[in-house]
């Protein structure tokens, strides 16, 4: 059954543009009840799970006004459990986004391991982060605005992680054709948080194939170069005279192919850029589909963004289009403090104590060049 939330929970019209959200079951894991929900304002529909919070789907007009899903993922619930969602496609990402080196961190005296998940490091929250839980919903629905409030509790010791973590991540559809990501979190208990969202693009359409004809910049002068297990070394290198520079909008597939080593580490990039220093909501980076005419805007409080090239995309996996997904055929963004930040003290922290409130913001900003 599908249900239609309106201003005060009653029914609603989706006609005439005006913002909108759905309801409908979307099958069970565990017994618990997976619901998926639709929000539209006649320019934007989106698709979350409350599986993972998952983007699903992002629809969103080329230059002819034409709607296509330009985000990857699986058609049915079953894609992401049975596989594992190995790639987490449009997953919430916790507690930790990225890498930890070999699991071990130390905080205030205490050495604490994780799961090691991606031999020989931890990755993305371990074996059952959250993009693996089925989070509370709540619509939010303004005069212009559809959104949708997710909200979990983290108990403490979950992936070893210290501390009880209450997260709330607000998705909100806003009227310029954006996608705002709001995280919240506090704990009872000191820990580590660096929360990101794992959704991969193709602004000419999920299943269209490659995206090595996407322009992309990068408002980052320097990025964080990795050992051959990708994680960070320490070091803070300039991009300028490497494949690592998109200072200016440049072809993904110009240089990801490259035997520059640190492009050998990751077979494509798969590297964190440390965002040049900007106050409040700030342009990290912006990306244009030549074709389509599709552009997608990165805007985020973050002091890094993990530029993530789908280069571990084997044609395993089959999406929403029921086309199989190869090495290139879509790209993440993902706003974050540092990779291995805890094992870093040059880098910007990640901890977060009783009485503090970690709050971040990004924005997906798509639009379309004539």
């Amino acid at each position: 059954m599908m249900i239609v939330v309106g201003l005060a929970g009653a029914p609603t019209s989706q006609a005439g543009g005006k913002p909108s959200i759905t309801r409908e079951a979307f099958g069970s894991v565990g017994g618990q009840a997976v619901e998926r929900y639709t929000l539209s304002n006649g320019r934007l529909r989106v698709r979350i799970l409350t599986y993972g919070g998952i983007l699903q789907t992002v629809e969103t007009p080329d230059r002819h006004g034409r709607m296509t899903n330009v985000t990857l993922g699986f058609a049915d619930l079953a894609g992401y459990v049975d596989s594992g969602n190995p790639a987490y496609f449009g997953a919430i990402i916790g507690r930790y986004g990225n890498r930890i080196d070999e699991g071990t961190f130390t905080l205030d005296g205490v050495t604490y391991h994780l799961p090691i998940n991606n031999t020989p490091n931890h990755l993305h929250g371990g074996f059952v982060g959250f993009d693996k839980h089925i989070w509370q919903a709540t619509p939010v629905l303004g005069k212009d605005t559809a959104g949708l409030r997710m909200t979990r509790t983290s108990p403490d010791g979950e992936e070893g992680y210290p501390g009880t973590l209450q997260t709330t991540v607000t998705y909100t559809l806003t009227r310029d054709l954006g996608i705002r990501m709001d995280y919240r979190a506090t704990t009872d208990r000191a820990t580590i948080v660096n929360l990101t969202n794992h959704a991969y693009w193709n602004l000419g359409g999920e299943g269209t194939g490659t995206i090595d004809d996407h322009k992309l910049q990068i408002n980052a002068n320097r990025y964080t170069p990795v050992d051959d297990t990708l994680i960070p070394t320490g070091a803070i290198d300039a991009v300028a005279g490497t494949p690592m520079d998109f200072t200016r909008a440049t072809a993904i597939g110009a240089r990801n192919r490259s035997d520059f080593q640190q492009i050998v580490y990751g077979r494509g990039y798969d590297h964190n850029w440390v965002l040049n220093p900007f106050t409040g909501l700030g342009t990290a980076a912006k990306v244009t589909d030549r074709d389509s005419g599709r552009t997608l805007t990165v805007l985020t409080t973050e002091p890094g963004l993990q530029f993530y090239a789908g280069n571990f995309l084997d044609g395993t996996l089959y999406g929403t289009s029921g086309r199989a997904y190869r090495q290139g055929d879509g790209f993440a963004l993902e706003t974050q403090h540092f990779p291995d930040s805890p094992n870093h003290a040059n880098f910007p922290s990640t901890v977060l104590r009783p009485g503090e409130v970690y709050a971040t913001t990004t924005v997906y900003q798509f639009g379309v060049s004539r």
